[in-house]
């Protein structure tokens, strides 16, 4: 047979490939060109396993108009994009009942409990355990005030196998002048980051090659024939699909539902001269901001704009991070590199895990949102299980898309 054909070369896509790999199967991966600067590989690096609380929920529902992007916040709804997310936010309103989001934390929280031991294996498997670092993050806010409310509300939140404690002085204070401005931080611990995001992703294509598999930089196109998936011009058997925010265009003209959205997110990032090399990410939750220091730049990262994957960034987002990097007198000095990505979400928050009920060959790995990196490596290992056939560690009902009305032939 034609092997297996991994449409999408991320971080999702790439760790399927070794998992395949590795357990002896033939592999080709399609990923149109070698992009760096996808969102696989400008996200913040942090390895999130307190977020087992979908972000589809009655709280965030209720707090959305506060979070608007025109009085400060991060929350970005683009009138000239109103096509695109006015259908999203209706789904996302639904999905965001007290029964329906404590059944999505009920999904996330072994798929999360799972994060961590599967990132370890990942990093042993490619030689780079140094690329994990399990520091967990901090938390701050601006006020008392706000301090007061943020940690009363950590506390109600579930945070599956993470931590909180207090943080400690002597690491705010490695920051400088900043611990003049905090109102009050906690520290989580069972988080963590990859040092390296340009360095990982090197890794992981080299590794796939290094173990036979084949990287092949093309668009395709998927065609159904004898009630199977294939890969137009290519012998291939079974049909991963985790090509991200670009699942969608794929699998629509072949008759599924894929109610996903590009939530873009923004970065600036600069040399990391000032910026203490031990320190774990650093979120500023009054500005919805996250900064990461990586092997040679710092990073400060934030929003969610909903739209159109292709269309042209917005530049007071930069504007605003770097404004946000002023006010607080953090020890980060320009020039900026500014980068904008769009991360794969459905209305859910949930991630589209499982195999087709139309099409037997084909599998799909996709929509993890905030969660891409985080879930990557655990992704793979239930993919690989679908792939040969075998249980999954945890059931994949939730995660599949026939919960978007994909049951049956053509919708």
């Amino acid at each position: 047979m034609g092997g297996i054909g991994i449409v999408g070369g991320g971080i999702v896509g790439l760790s399927c490939a070794l998992a395949m790999l590795d357990r002896g199967r033939d592999v080709t991966l399609f990923e149109r060109a070698a992009d760096y600067n996808a969102a696989s590989w400008g996200n913040a690096g942090h390895i999130a396993v307190e977020q087992v609380a979908p972000l589809a929920s009655p709280a965030a529902l209720r707090s959305a108009p506060s979070r608007l992007f025109g009085i400060g916040g991060a929350l970005a709804l683009p009138p000239s994009m109103i096509g695109r997310w006015l259908p999203f936010v209706l789904r996302l309103a639904g999905a965001s009942t007290p029964g329906r989001f404590a059944a999505g934390t009920t999904a996330l929280t072994p798929l999360l409990a799972g994060a961590m031991p599967a990132w370890r294996d990942l990093a042993a498997a490619i030689g780079m355990p140094d690329l994990l670092r399990e520091d967990g993050h901090i938390v701050i806010w601006d006020t008392p005030a706000t301090a007061r409310r943020g940690r009363e509300r950590w506390s109600r939140t579930a945070i599956g196998t993470a931590r909180i404690i207090d943080a400690e002085p002597g690491m705010l204070q490695r920051l400088g002048t900043l611990t003049e401005h905090v109102g009050g931080a906690i520290r989580f611990t069972g988080s963590g980051q990859i040092a390296d995001l340009r360095r990982l992703a090197i890794t992981l294509e080299a590794a796939v090659v290094a173990r036979g598999g084949r990287i092949v930089r093309q668009d395709v196109r998927l065609i159904e024939t004898a009630g199977r998936i294939a890969v137009a011009g290519h012998d291939i058997d079974q049909v991963l699909v985790a090509a991200g925010v670009r699942s969608r265009a794929l699998l629509e003209p072949l008759g599924y539902r894929v109610p996903m959205i590009a939530e873009r997110g923004y970065h600036v990032r600069a040399r990391a001269d000032r910026w203490p090399a031990d320190l774990p990410p650093v979120v500023f939750e009054d500005r919805s901001m996250i900064v990461s220091r990586y092997a040679d730049c710092v990073q400060a990262a934030s929003f969610v704009e909903l739209g159109d994957p292709d269309a042209p960034p917005d530049p007071r987002k930069w504007e605003r991070l770097e404004h946000h990097i002023r006010t607080l007198g953090l020890p980060i000095a320009g020039p900026y590199d500014r980068w904008m990505g769009a991360r794969p979400t459905l209305p859910d928050y949930l991630p589209a895990i499982g195999r087709s009920a139309r099409h037997a060959n084909l599998i799909y790995a996709f929509g993890h949102q905030h969660l891409g990196l985080t879930l990557a490596p655990v992704t793979a290992q239930l993919v690989a299980a679908l792939m040969l056939g075998q249980t999954p560690s945890i059931p994949l009902d939730p995660f599949d898309l026939h919960r978007f009305g994909n049951t049956g032939r053509h919708p």
